[in-house]
């Protein structure tokens, strides 16, 4: 396993194609707007590498018997999942946002289900691929961007009838070594401080979308492969000189879009090609795992209630009867979230492939609360906070000589607590509510795994509804029951 000194150097040698502001980034990994979120997967690696966390934070690798990250882990039993779901939220309480590897991780695991699948209908050789691949990615302890989100155009017509077939990613020329791929995947967390991209198809296809239905893995910084950075709420703040504007200095998260032009692709990195039938496959198990993947959020929340427990103490309202009961009911919303992911990890079963998946039915349903909870437990906070989380001078103005005083004096709170720890208390909520983590704790949580009429959808497949009805007619007394 990589040490985060090892995974930053690694990334160092990566020759990206990155634009922000409309300018080449030279430097990716010390640039101070994608910093923190390096910062952020950089921890997984360190985390990994300390005793105290070695059962949550690694396993043992199902193909060479090595002590793994268990972000490059088959799930291969019950204990498995539920051990993803309490890495999540470990890691979401240890660096407060998205720490970026998930993905990859649901991506690997859904296609070791997919590719043994296709195997056995069409008698193709994408699973002993997939197991090679897997195995380079193990071994060398890599994080990986999985990509699936396309443009997608006009939302109402399929792949084929788009006026640009570039909405979805697709294959322009097969050749004998390879392929040759073009098209975009857009909202790609942590998509700069990965090493390697694996690309999925984003919707189920018909047979006239069999070019659209590939999935493979490259190099993220290989021939073609552009990353375009998107922007974040309160994101140059990381540009200024002082820390506590930032709200958190130390971490956060970043998203791209993914431009491939005219990208090839060897046939050893090719894990789906024009196999539709299965493409709709490969996205349900994908999104199951990630929708339990959001055991994170349960982690930021329990920073967001933490500030905001420390905000009503610094305020000197804790005591407060509707301070309590706010308090109460965040954790209650919270640890609601916590029952949702375990559940649909340790209601599991085992794939044809070997390898264990989550409950779809509650994963979908643990994924639709987390498309509310988290919004509830953000405005409760600020209600707690007060308006001064957003009405706070800069910093430099606690610095100035002719304003410090006058701040020092009337933004004091409980006169115990210096007034700079109540103000980076509260800027640390306004940037879990607002700012850039607000992207991975609310906005992500709505869109993030698919927006919440998927889950529905998803929920009105899986529910067995004649199994409710059959028991109600029995106990009502219904005769052909």
């Amino acid at each position: 396993m990589m040490t985060p000194q090892q995974y930053e150097e690694s990334l160092r040698r990566l020759n990206l194609v990155v634009y922000m502001f409309g300018k080449r980034v030279d430097n990716v990994v010390d640039d101070p707007i994608i910093r923190p979120s390096m910062n952020a997967v950089a921890k997984t690696y360190e985390m990994a590498m300390r005793p105290e966390y070695e059962d949550i934070m690694t396993a043992t690798s199902h193909i060479t018997g090595k002590r793994i990250n268990r972000f490059t882990h088959i799930h291969q039993n019950i204990d498995d999942l539920v051990k993803k779901s309490k890495m999540g939220r470990l890691l979401g309480r240890a660096t407060g946002c998205c720490f970026q590897r998930c993905v990859g991780m649901d991506a690997l695991n859904a296609l070791s289900i997919v590719t043994y699948d296709i195997d056995q209908k069409h008698g193709t050789s994408y699973c002993k691929r997939f197991i090679d691949y897997l195995t380079y990615v193990q071994e060398n302890d890599l994080t990986c961007d999985g990509a699936m989100t396309d443009p997608k155009g006009n939302r109402g017509l399929p792949p084929h009838k788009q006026t640009d077939p570039d909405m979805f990613l697709h294959v322009v020329e097969e050749r004998a070594d390879g392929i040759v791929v073009r098209g975009a995947k857009a909202h790609q967390t942590g998509a700069v401080n990965s090493q390697e991209v694996i690309v999925m198809p984003t919707i189920a296809m018909r047979a006239e979308d069999k070019d659209y239905a590939v999935s493979f893995a490259l190099p993220s910084d290989a021939e073609g492969i552009i990353y375009i950075m998107g922007r974040q709420s309160c994101d140059t703040r990381k540009l200024e000189a002082g820390q506590l504007d930032r709200g958190n200095p130390f971490f956060g998260g970043h998203e791209a879009l993914v431009v491939f032009d005219n990208v090839f692709v060897p046939w050893e990195r090719v894990f789906m090609y024009k196999e539709y039938e299965f493409a709709g496959s490969l996205v349900e198990n994908f999104a199951a795992y990630h929708r339990q993947s959001y055991a994170c959020k349960v982690g930021v929340g329990d920073v967001l209630i933490g500030a905001a427990q420390t905000v009503a103490e610094y305020n000197g309202v804790e005591r407060a009867s509707h301070v309590k009961d706010k308090i109460i009911e965040m954790n209650h919303l919270n640890e609601t979230l916590y029952c949702g992911c375990i559940s649909c990890a340790s209601e599991g079963h085992k794939e044809p492939s070997g390898t264990y998946a989550v409950d779809k039915l509650l994963a979908n349903v643990h994924k639709q609360n987390v498309t509310r909870f988290p919004y509830e437990i953000a405005r409760l906070a600020q209600d707690i906070a007060g308006g001064l989380m957003v009405t706070m001078p800069a910093e430099d103005d606690f610095k100035a000589p002719a304003t410090a005083k006058w701040l020092e004096k009337y933004y004091a709170g409980d006169c115990d607590v210096p007034t700079m720890n109540r103000m980076r208390i509260l800027r640390l909520i306004e940037n879990l509510t607002l700012g850039t983590a607000a992207v991975g704790y609310l906005t992500e949580s709505m869109h993030g795994a698919g927006s919440p009429q998927a889950q529905r959808i998803m929920i009105s497949r899986l529910v067995n509804l004649a199994e409710k009805k059959r028991a109600a007619q029995k106990l009502s007394g219904i005769e052909d029951a």
